[in-house]
C-alpha cells in the first residue's frame, strides 16, 4: 500500500483490508477457476495465465488467509488439489457483481459464461438491500460510520 500523504491518515476501511487478501488480478482469478470447479494447480495456470510462480504464491497467501483450502493428491511429486472455503465462497457475489460490470462496461459481444438460475432463467448479479429487499441504484445510500 503506498504511503499517506505527511500527516495524513488512511482511512480505516474493511474494503481496503479485504483488498490486501484480494485485491490483485492473479487472486480473483484463481478464486474465478476455483468458483467454475477447477481444483489443479495446472489448470489454474492454463485457465488465468498466471505465470507458474505468481499462481503459487497467490494460492499459498489464499490458503494462509482461509480463502481456500489444498489437499495432496500426489506424493512424487507433491501435487495438490484447492478447493473454496466458506470465506471463498462468499466471495461469490464479488465475482458475479465484476462480470456484470465488465460484461456491461468492458466487453462487446456475447458474455463467454452464463449462468442459469434454478428458476430456469439466467442469473444476473444484483445487490438489493437485506432489510427492504429494495435493489441497490447509485446514490441510495448514505454513510454511517460510528462515531
Amino acid at each position: 500500500m503506498p504511503a499517506a500523504p505527511t500527516g495524513k491518515t488512511p482511512r480505516d476501511c474493511t474494503i481496503a483490508d479485504a483488498l490486501e487478501v484480494v485485491g490483485d488480478r492473479w487472486s480473483l482469478l484463481i478464486v474465478r477457476e476455483l468458483f467454475y470447479a477447477e481444483r489443479r494447480f495446472t489448470e489454474i495456470v492454463r485457465n488465468t495465465g498466471a505465470p507458474r510462480d505468481i499462481a503459487a504464491t497467490r494460492l499459498r497467501k489464499l490458503a494462509e488467509h482461509g480463502v481456500l483450502d489444498r489437499e495432496q493428491y500426489s506424493e512424487r511429486p507433491a501435487r495438490y488439489a484447492y478447493r473454496l472455503t466458506a470465506a471463498g465462497r462468499a466471495l461469490a457475489p464479488v465475482l458475479l457483481a465484476l462480470k456484470r460490470w465488465g460484461h456491461e462496461y468492458v466487453r462487446d459481444g456475447a458474455d463467454p459464461v452464463r449462468f442459469d438460475h434454478t428458476c430456469g432463467h439466467e442469473f444476473v448479479a444484483e445487490l438489493h438491500c437485506a432489510a427492504c429487499g429494495a435493489a441497490f441504484e447509485s446514490g441510495s445510500l448514505t454513510r454511517n460510520s460510528p462515531a
